[in-house]
């Protein structure tokens, strides 16, 4: 079994942006979001909702779906586009039922042997005291234990904003992407420059210290490729967009095909068991 999976993606296409000006058209008001891009690349979508537990969370999307004759299973966090939608989705911020609805299809996708593709775009889990209430940290946590031993191929893209726990909890797969205008962080700039200089005036200044662009994350050996936008950014051509994420969908999971279910879940494990370690003996 191969150690690392080659995706034929390249960051030549990565362009040299502030990182701050990444943060920026991450969270473009006029960015594709999870189900715009789902839309593309399957009209047969079929959603699913509920926990089975609690109730339904808009704040993540899953479902069943066709990607070029591949049935798959699609998650998405979405944000919403006006101001009624951000408020059924509550922003893209996810509630542990949100989590719980996640892992319920991702276990449903492993039962029919059906790959998952995770679309990742919010500012961090819902920390409300409702979803304290109800087990925001553990549904995280739960999420984060059983996507390391799924036993099907899993793809996850960074769309647009990656932040915290809140996109980490479906953030394991076999092959982490990311967008090229996208961000990945353990924090919010803003969040990081109130907590280091007590001024989130200064997030530009935290945004290149965080080191959360893709670029830099590919450096880093924390995701395995970057997906090319439309120039300016994902905003200004949706269908390009979705046509450049297809592309790397597929090269993905052609290669994922390749391993059994062992394979796969050895793969994932070793993957993350090398993130942060910067030393050679």
């Amino acid at each position: 079994m191969p150690e690392e999976i080659p995706l034929g993606i390249e960051a030549a296409h990565v362009g040299k942006d502030p990182a701050w000006e990444c943060v920026q058209l991450a969270r473009h008001p006029k960015r594709p979001h999870a189900i715009d891009y789902i839309q593309r690349l399957s009209p047969d979508f079929s959603e699913i909702h509920g926990d089975r537990a609690f109730g339904e969370d808009p704040a993540i999307i899953c479902g069943m779906g066709t990607l070029n004759q591949r049935q798959v299973m699609y998650i998405g966090q979405e944000k919403g586009r006006d101001t009624k939608q951000k408020l059924h989705r509550n922003f893209g911020m996810p509630k542990p039922e949100g989590y719980r609805k996640a892992l319920r299809a991702m276990e449903l996708a492993a039962k029919f042997r059906r790959p998952v593709i995770a679309l990742l775009d919010t500012p961090g889990a819902y920390p409300g005291i409702d979803a304290e209430e109800r087990g925001q940290a553990e549904a995280i946590a739960v999420n984060l234990r059983e996507m390391a031993r799924l036993k099907s191929p899993l793809v996850t893209v960074v769309i647009g904003e990656g932040g915290s726990g809140g996109a980490l909890a479906l953030g394991v797969g076999n092959v982490v992407l990311m967008l090229e205008k996208a961000v990945y962080s353990v924090i919010s700039p803003e969040s990081c420059a109130a907590i280091i200089w007590r001024d989130s005036a200064k997030a530009e200044l935290a945004a290149a210290a965080l080191r959360l662009t893709a670029k830099d994350l590919l450096q880093l050996g924390l995701i395995d490729g970057i997906i090319p936008e439309p120039a300016g950014g994902a905003h200004n051509d949706f269908d390009q967009a979705a046509t450049f994420l297809t592309e790397a969908l597929e090269t993905s999971l052609e290669q994922l095909g390749k391993l059994s279910e062992q394979e796969l879940i050895k793969q994932r494990y070793e993957k993350f068991r090398k993130m942060g370690s910067f030393f050679k003996e």
